[in-house]
């Protein structure tokens, strides 16, 4: 049977926070395309409406607007739950490090009680930000990072890292299905144009004929994986029985200079770059070892940047121009 002939009753039946989001949303549309019902949470501080407009006459989607920091139930089964939900941008530290901190603690229990209440498998999205700005590189899961813990970043990094501890804790003592995804730096449509991140900060630079803000000289790296490949990687490691952390982002490095030339290259704008003083605990060099995640799921990204960033313009350019 498959998934365009499962009956509702067959129907795994997945729970998402952070639906509206960039990631979760993406997600959202995989889970439906395999042949789940989903729930899908939200509160909208940092995903959009717009992200799930086009689920509005899909039977099998339902949606809570929800925070889940504060306590909250799903009726019926549930088979999996997938705990996307976090703000995840350098502005949103600033404007929001409570609530940030909230959702990495009281979110994260609030998604572990409901998994165990479910017997559910649960997934939670933590980040390469654990790792601080690393020490190592490429970043292997066995790192422990190098975080500042009282720094502009630690709101995030910390809540991740307590996420990961939570989640461990509830499989030790609980003997809860588990699953933890490290995320690296992911782009494509979606993307909120002001969340800070440099993809839609330069694009929309570009759109709006400025010039490209680089911080520092622009020799730090990052790695950029396309949504698609990382949504992929995200459901091979749910249906999994691996329980410890996996980096799930492309290995291709690049320096964010060299990203500023290739989006201005590729829009053939004249608007230039412009520096600025590095924020501080910017990390200056993000590249993830795949490899356990080549050996236990199968997964490499397959989508090339240069495929992945031309769909990502279009995405913008279309919202911004209408």
């Amino acid at each position: 049977m498959n998934a365009g002939t499962l009956s509702d009753q067959d129907r795994p039946v997945a729970v998402v926070t952070g639906a509206a989001g960039f990631l979760g949303s993406h997600l959202v549309d995989r889970l439906l395309a395999d042949g789940c019902r989903v729930v899908g949470v939200d509160n909208f501080v940092t995903g959009h409406e717009r992200n799930i407009a086009h689920l509005a006459n899909d039977d099998r989607f339902t949606f809570m607007e929800q925070d889940i920091s504060e306590l909250w139930d799903v009726e019926g089964r549930v088979d999996f739950v997938y705990n996307m939900a976090s703000p995840a941008s350098p502005i949103d530290y600033v404007q929001i490090p409570i609530e940030t901190l909230k959702v990495g603690s009281y979110g994260a229990h609030n998604c572990l009680d409901l998994a165990l209440r479910k017997d559910a498998t649960i997934l939670v999205a933590s980040t390469s930000e654990v790792y601080g700005d690393p020490l190592v590189h490429p970043q292997k899961e066995e790192y422990w990072g190098n975080v500042n813990s009282v720094g502009v970043r630690s709101c995030y990094d910390e809540a991740k890292r307590y996420m990961e501890a939570a989640v461990m804790a509830y499989r030790r003592k609980y003997g809860l299905e588990t699953r933890i995804v490290r995320i690296f730096n992911t782009y494509g449509p979606r993307m909120r144009l002001d969340d800070g991140r440099v993809v839609p900060a330069f694009i929309g630079q570009v759109l709006e004929g400025k010039p490209l803000t680089i911080f520092g000289d622009g020799s730090q790296t990052r790695s950029f994986c396309y949504v698609s490949d990382l949504i992929d990687g995200i459901r091979r490691l749910s249906l999994s029985s691996f329980a410890d952390p996996v980096n799930i982002g492309n290995p291709r490095e690049m320096t964010i200079r060299e990203f500023g030339e290739h989006i201005l290259r590729m829009s053939g704008a004249q608007v230039g770059m412009e520096f600025k003083p590095l924020p501080s605990d910017d990390p200056k060099l993000r590249r993830p070892d795949i490899s356990r995640a080549k050996e236990v799921l199968g997964w490499e990204p397959r989508v090339v940047f240069e495929e992945g960033i031309k769909l990502t313009w279009d995405y913008f350019e279309k919202l911004v121009k209408g």
